[in-house]
Parts: C-alpha cells; sequence; structure tokens
C-alpha cells in the first residue's frame, strides 16, 4: 500500500469541506485503490473498472483493514482482511457492521480531487 501525503488545497469555503487535488487520475490504476493523506486524514481513492471515481477513509472500522487493498465491483467494496463488505452508494455495510465514510471525489482536468 503506498501512502502519498497531499498538500494542494483550494481556496477554502465557509465552514464546509476543502478540494484538495491529491494527484493524476493515471496515479490509480483501473480496479483498484490507492491511499492518500489528505488534510491529516488516510483517505482511500478507487477507479474502478468501469471508470468511475470513489473515496472512503483508508481503514476498515471493523479491525482497521487497508481499504485501499481491497477488492471492488461496481457495486461494494471488501476489506482484504475479514471480507466486510461496504456499498459504494452510502457506505453502509452489508455484513451490519458499522459504516464507512465516503468522500466527494471528482476528475478535473486529469487530476483527482477530494473533498475533505
Amino acid at each position: 500500500m503506498s501512502i502519498t501525503d497531499v498538500t494542494t488545497a483550494a481556496p477554502a469555503t465557509a465552514a464546509g469541506p476543502k478540494a484538495h487535488t491529491v494527484g493524476m487520475v493515471d496515479d490509480v490504476p483501473m480496479g483498484e485503490g490507492r491511499t492518500f493523506v489528505v488534510a491529516g486524514e488516510q483517505v482511500a481513492v478507487f477507479r474502478l473498472r468501469n471508470g468511475s471515481l470513489h473515496a472512503t477513509q483508508a481503514a476498515c472500522p471493523h479491525a482497521g483493514g487497508p481499504l485501499a487493498d481491497g477488492l471492488s465491483d461496481v457495486n461494494v467494496l471488501v476489506c482484504p482482511l475479514h471480507q466486510y463488505a461496504y456499498r459504494w452508494s452510502d457506505g453502509a455495510s452489508t455484513n451490519g457492521g458499522s459504516p464507512i465514510r465516503m468522500y466527494p471525489v471528482r476528475e478535473r482536468d486529469g487530476y483527482l480531487v477530494v473533498e475533505v
């Protein structure tokens, strides 16, 4: 698992999340995830095989597993440690566990932008 520390941020708006450029879209291979440190938080960014982007907290709430190393499809992310699954739509666990935090993420001119 690689972790990249990110320091580039867009100007702050009123008390809401700030947009942070974390790297290039191509830094995250199709079908995989990568962990970045954004505003002091570890965030896992995923680029699914269908091209969609998702961002979550980096550690599984069940046992701290590295979510960026998990398996995913268009519906769920599965933690590599104990196979806890989380829905992309809302971060809810399909196993009845605690949900994961989801972050807005988008591509802008080839760059990944995460709001934290």
